[in-house]
């Protein structure tokens, strides 16, 4: 099985309370999970397989917003401390991962990317109604997360969301979506004062082009998505329905 996951314990300590760093990098779920009851079951098993504090490294464009609402989930249910490090990327659905981290660390040049969930449909108007739902639903289900971890408010959220923002790390900070940045304190002690210098406010910013190799682009979500969705007469893609399905395994 090609798992998109990757487990190392501390050799040092081999009881079942060590120490555990879980790797999630590259795309959530590029083939595996979807459609899939056999790997979230995987994933769970691995999880508990240790009852010690796990250290999440993140490094993610995104991915299939299910597997990520369900990994979410198990990592917040976990008996230990979990903590999430964002050493590069924490995009679209890696961003909803993140936010289960009891601590949440980001590099100093790591980024945050939230953005509303995207699918490709067919079929007729029912189907795409039925489409636009399921969106809504998601959306919701979305902004539950980045509201637990920061407070801010649904409606602050939910227009972050809309506008497809990048965070830089202390922009992700200022908003609440992580704890702390990684090495600030040793910075801040090593600086030396520099006089009459002016304040650098971070930003939020929401960029229309995403050069491909460096950051993620929308284009690269939608052709993930094509790949996947269509309507239910194609059976070598995701039919509505079976988004339908995985929506209700989530909400209730």
């Amino acid at each position: 099985m090609d798992k998109f996951w990757n487990w190392i314990r501390d050799e040092s300590d081999s009881g079942d309370d060590a120490p555990r760093s879980l790797f999630l990098s590259g795309e959530i779920s590029e083939s595996t999970w979807w459609g899939d009851e056999v790997t979230p079951a995987l994933f769970r098993e691995e999880l508990e397989s240790g009852t010690g504090d796990i250290t999440v490294w993140i490094n993610s464009p995104g991915g299939d917003v299910f597997a990520a609402a369900q990994i979410y989930n198990m990592l917040r249910e976990y008996k230990g401390k979990v903590k999430v490090v964002i050493d590069s990327l924490a995009a679209s659905a890696a961003s909803v991962v993140a936010m289960a981290g009891d601590i949440v660390s980001i590099s100093p040049v790591g980024m945050i990317m939230i953005h509303d969930p995207m699918m490709i449909a067919g079929g007729n108007s029912r189907d795409l109604e039925k489409a636009i739902e399921i969106l809504s639903e998601v959306k919701e289900s979305i902004i539950n997360a980045y509201m637990y971890k920061s407070g801010l408010s649904h409606k602050h959220i939910s227009e972050l969301m809309s506008a497809e923002t990048w965070m830089n790390a202390r922009k992700a900070k200022e908003l609440g979506l992580v704890d702390e940045i990684l090495f600030e304190e040793k910075t801040k002690e090593t600086d030396e004062p520099v006089e009459d210098e002016k304040e650098v406010k971070p930003m939020a910013v929401t960029l229309p082009f995403y050069p491909k190799d460096v950051l993620f682009s929308r284009k690269a979500v939608e052709d993930s998505f094509l790949t996947k969705v269509t309507d239910a007469g194609n059976a070598d893609r995701t039919p509505i329905a079976s988004l339908d399905k995985r929506l209700n395994l989530l909400i209730h």
